[in-house]
Protein backbone atom coordinates (compact mmCIF):
# COMPACT_ATOMS: atom_id res chain seq x y z
CA UNK A 1 0.00 0.00 0.00
CA UNK A 2 1.30 3.47 -0.88
CA UNK A 3 1.93 5.92 1.95
CA UNK A 4 -1.33 7.62 2.90
CA UNK A 5 -1.43 11.38 3.35
CA UNK A 6 -3.98 12.14 6.06
CA UNK A 7 -6.36 15.09 6.18
CA UNK A 8 -4.45 16.42 9.20
CA UNK A 9 -1.22 16.69 7.19
CA UNK A 10 0.10 20.25 6.94
CA UNK A 11 0.32 19.84 3.16
CA UNK A 12 -3.47 19.69 2.97
CA UNK A 13 -4.10 22.71 5.21
CA UNK A 14 -1.55 24.73 3.19
CA UNK A 15 -3.57 24.45 -0.02
CA UNK A 16 -5.43 27.74 -0.64
CA UNK A 17 -9.16 27.89 -1.31
CA UNK A 18 -10.53 29.98 -4.17
CA UNK A 19 -14.23 29.29 -3.67
CA UNK A 20 -16.07 29.55 -6.97
CA UNK A 21 -19.36 30.33 -5.24
CA UNK A 22 -21.15 27.36 -6.74
CA UNK A 23 -24.43 26.61 -4.94
CA UNK A 24 -25.30 23.65 -2.79
CA UNK A 25 -28.07 21.67 -4.47
CA UNK A 26 -30.46 19.03 -3.14
CA UNK A 27 -29.60 15.66 -4.68
CA UNK A 28 -33.09 14.37 -3.85
CA UNK A 29 -34.39 16.37 -6.81
CA UNK A 30 -32.59 13.92 -9.10
CA UNK A 31 -34.85 10.98 -9.84
CA UNK A 32 -31.95 8.89 -11.11
CA UNK A 33 -30.03 8.95 -7.82
CA UNK A 34 -31.02 6.68 -4.93
CA UNK A 35 -30.73 8.54 -1.60
CA UNK A 36 -30.51 6.53 1.61
CA UNK A 37 -32.31 7.78 4.72
CA UNK A 38 -29.86 6.76 7.46
CA UNK A 39 -28.26 10.22 7.71
CA UNK A 40 -31.48 12.19 7.35
CA UNK A 41 -31.55 15.40 9.40
CA UNK A 42 -34.28 17.93 10.03
CA UNK A 43 -32.92 20.51 7.57
CA UNK A 44 -32.10 17.99 4.85
CA UNK A 45 -28.49 19.19 4.86
CA UNK A 46 -27.14 15.67 4.38
CA UNK A 47 -28.68 15.50 0.90
CA UNK A 48 -26.86 18.55 -0.49
CA UNK A 49 -23.74 18.77 -2.64
CA UNK A 50 -22.04 21.44 -4.68
CA UNK A 51 -23.54 21.46 -8.15
CA UNK A 52 -20.30 20.36 -9.81
CA UNK A 53 -19.97 17.36 -7.51
CA UNK A 54 -23.51 16.23 -8.24
CA UNK A 55 -22.94 16.53 -12.00
CA UNK A 56 -19.90 14.29 -11.72
CA UNK A 57 -21.74 11.83 -9.51
CA UNK A 58 -24.44 11.44 -12.12
CA UNK A 59 -21.77 10.95 -14.79
CA UNK A 60 -20.21 8.19 -12.69
CA UNK A 61 -23.55 6.43 -12.31
CA UNK A 62 -23.91 6.22 -16.10
CA UNK A 63 -20.62 4.29 -16.22
CA UNK A 64 -21.74 1.54 -13.85
CA UNK A 65 -22.43 -1.99 -15.12
CA UNK A 66 -26.06 -2.83 -15.86
CA UNK A 67 -28.00 -3.68 -12.71
CA UNK A 68 -25.71 -1.70 -10.38
CA UNK A 69 -26.46 1.76 -8.97
CA UNK A 70 -24.95 4.26 -6.58
CA UNK A 71 -26.50 4.63 -3.13
CA UNK A 72 -26.01 8.16 -1.77
CA UNK A 73 -25.47 8.13 2.01
CA UNK A 74 -24.30 11.61 3.01
CA UNK A 75 -23.05 14.77 1.35
CA UNK A 76 -22.95 18.16 3.03
CA UNK A 77 -22.29 18.32 6.77
CA UNK A 78 -22.64 21.63 8.65
CA UNK A 79 -19.35 22.85 10.21
CA UNK A 80 -20.75 22.58 13.75
CA UNK A 81 -21.72 18.94 13.19
CA UNK A 82 -18.32 18.19 11.66
CA UNK A 83 -16.62 19.68 14.71
CA UNK A 84 -18.81 17.58 17.02
CA UNK A 85 -17.96 14.36 15.14
CA UNK A 86 -14.24 15.15 15.12
CA UNK A 87 -14.03 16.07 18.80
CA UNK A 88 -16.10 13.06 19.88
CA UNK A 89 -13.87 10.65 17.98
CA UNK A 90 -10.69 12.39 19.17
CA UNK A 91 -11.95 12.16 22.77
CA UNK A 92 -12.50 8.40 22.39
CA UNK A 93 -9.00 7.92 20.98
CA UNK A 94 -7.53 10.02 23.78
CA UNK A 95 -9.35 7.96 26.40
CA UNK A 96 -8.19 4.67 24.88
CA UNK A 97 -4.61 5.90 24.40
CA UNK A 98 -3.71 8.18 27.33
CA UNK A 99 -0.04 8.24 26.33
CA UNK A 100 -0.67 9.79 22.93
CA UNK A 101 0.36 13.38 22.29
CA UNK A 102 -2.23 15.91 21.02
CA UNK A 103 -0.60 15.78 17.59
CA UNK A 104 -0.87 12.00 17.43
CA UNK A 105 -4.52 12.12 18.52
CA UNK A 106 -5.31 14.68 15.82
CA UNK A 107 -3.56 12.63 13.14
CA UNK A 108 -5.25 9.41 14.19
CA UNK A 109 -8.65 11.08 14.36
CA UNK A 110 -8.22 12.37 10.83
CA UNK A 111 -8.13 8.82 9.48
CA UNK A 112 -11.87 8.69 10.12
CA UNK A 113 -13.15 12.26 10.63
CA UNK A 114 -11.61 15.26 8.91
CA UNK A 115 -10.46 18.21 11.03
CA UNK A 116 -13.31 20.75 10.89
CA UNK A 117 -11.33 23.54 9.23
CA UNK A 118 -10.43 21.28 6.29
CA UNK A 119 -13.49 19.03 6.07
CA UNK A 120 -14.63 18.27 2.50
CA UNK A 121 -18.13 17.44 3.74
CA UNK A 122 -18.55 20.94 5.16
CA UNK A 123 -17.65 22.37 1.76
CA UNK A 124 -20.33 20.29 0.06
CA UNK A 125 -17.48 18.67 -1.84
CA UNK A 126 -17.58 15.14 -0.44
CA UNK A 127 -20.00 12.28 -0.66
CA UNK A 128 -20.24 8.99 1.21
CA UNK A 129 -21.75 6.28 -0.95
CA UNK A 130 -21.86 2.62 -1.82
CA UNK A 131 -23.27 0.32 -4.50
CA UNK A 132 -26.64 -1.40 -4.67
CA UNK A 133 -28.23 -3.96 -6.95
CA UNK A 134 -31.26 -3.30 -9.13
CA UNK A 135 -33.42 -4.56 -6.26
CA UNK A 136 -31.85 -2.17 -3.74
CA UNK A 137 -29.59 -4.67 -1.97
CA UNK A 138 -26.28 -3.20 -0.82
CA UNK A 139 -23.36 -4.97 -2.42
CA UNK A 140 -20.55 -6.51 -0.37
CA UNK A 141 -17.88 -3.85 0.14
CA UNK A 142 -15.99 -5.57 2.96
CA UNK A 143 -17.26 -3.30 5.75
CA UNK A 144 -20.30 -1.20 6.41
CA UNK A 145 -20.24 2.44 5.32
CA UNK A 146 -18.64 4.55 8.07
CA UNK A 147 -16.91 1.64 9.82
CA UNK A 148 -14.05 3.05 11.89
CA UNK A 149 -10.48 1.72 11.66
CA UNK A 150 -10.91 0.23 15.13
CA UNK A 151 -14.24 -1.44 14.39
CA UNK A 152 -13.10 -2.86 11.05
CA UNK A 153 -9.51 -3.66 12.05
CA UNK A 154 -8.36 -1.45 9.18
CA UNK A 155 -10.60 -3.06 6.55
CA UNK A 156 -12.21 0.35 5.95
CA UNK A 157 -9.03 1.40 4.13
CA UNK A 158 -9.75 1.34 0.41
CA UNK A 159 -6.82 -0.94 -0.42
CA UNK A 160 -6.85 -2.95 2.80
CA UNK A 161 -5.38 -6.43 2.66
CA UNK A 162 -7.61 -9.28 3.68
CA UNK A 163 -10.80 -7.93 2.13
CA UNK A 164 -12.70 -10.67 0.29
CA UNK A 165 -12.50 -10.99 -3.48
CA UNK A 166 -16.12 -9.95 -4.04
CA UNK A 167 -15.78 -6.85 -1.89
CA UNK A 168 -12.48 -5.97 -3.56
CA UNK A 169 -14.09 -6.27 -6.99
CA UNK A 170 -17.00 -4.08 -5.91
CA UNK A 171 -14.65 -1.45 -4.50
CA UNK A 172 -12.82 -1.48 -7.83
CA UNK A 173 -16.07 -0.92 -9.74
CA UNK A 174 -16.97 1.99 -7.45
CA UNK A 175 -13.51 3.48 -7.71
CA UNK A 176 -13.25 3.14 -11.47
CA UNK A 177 -16.44 5.05 -12.25
CA UNK A 178 -15.90 7.78 -9.67
CA UNK A 179 -12.29 8.31 -10.72
CA UNK A 180 -13.37 8.48 -14.36
CA UNK A 181 -15.84 11.21 -13.40
CA UNK A 182 -13.11 13.26 -11.70
CA UNK A 183 -13.59 12.46 -8.01
CA UNK A 184 -10.82 11.37 -5.64
CA UNK A 185 -10.92 8.92 -2.75
CA UNK A 186 -9.75 9.40 0.82
CA UNK A 187 -7.81 6.14 1.11
CA UNK A 188 -8.72 5.41 4.74
CA UNK A 189 -12.43 5.27 3.81
CA UNK A 190 -13.50 3.33 0.73
CA UNK A 191 -16.89 5.11 0.71
CA UNK A 192 -15.59 8.72 0.84
CA UNK A 193 -15.12 10.53 -2.48
CA UNK A 194 -14.74 14.21 -3.23
CA UNK A 195 -14.22 16.85 -5.86
CA UNK A 196 -13.10 20.46 -5.56
CA UNK A 197 -11.91 20.40 -1.92
CA UNK A 198 -8.37 20.69 -0.58
CA UNK A 199 -7.78 16.93 -0.63
CA UNK A 200 -8.94 16.79 -4.24
CA UNK A 201 -6.56 19.66 -5.06
CA UNK A 202 -3.72 17.75 -3.41
CA UNK A 203 -4.37 14.56 -5.37
CA UNK A 204 -5.13 16.37 -8.64
CA UNK A 205 -2.12 18.68 -8.27
CA UNK A 206 -4.39 21.72 -8.58
CA UNK A 207 -3.21 25.16 -7.48
CA UNK A 208 -6.18 25.67 -5.17
CA UNK A 209 -9.42 24.16 -3.96
CA UNK A 210 -12.65 25.18 -5.70
CA UNK A 211 -14.84 24.77 -2.62
CA UNK A 212 -14.35 25.80 1.00
CA UNK A 213 -16.46 25.18 4.15
CA UNK A 214 -19.76 27.06 4.20
CA UNK A 215 -23.11 27.20 5.92
CA UNK A 216 -26.27 25.91 4.27
CA UNK A 217 -28.55 28.90 3.67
Amino acid sequence: MNEIVLMADAKIAAIPVADCGEPLVDVRLQDSLVVDSRKTDRSGAFAHLREGVLIRLLEAQKLLPEGVRLLFIEGYRPPALQRFYFERYADSLRADNPGWSPIRVREAASRYVSPPEIAPHSAGAAVDLTLISATGRELDMGTRVNASPEESDGACYTDAAGVGSEARANRRVLGDVLTAAGLVNYPTEWWHWSYGDRYWAFQADADSARYGPRELR
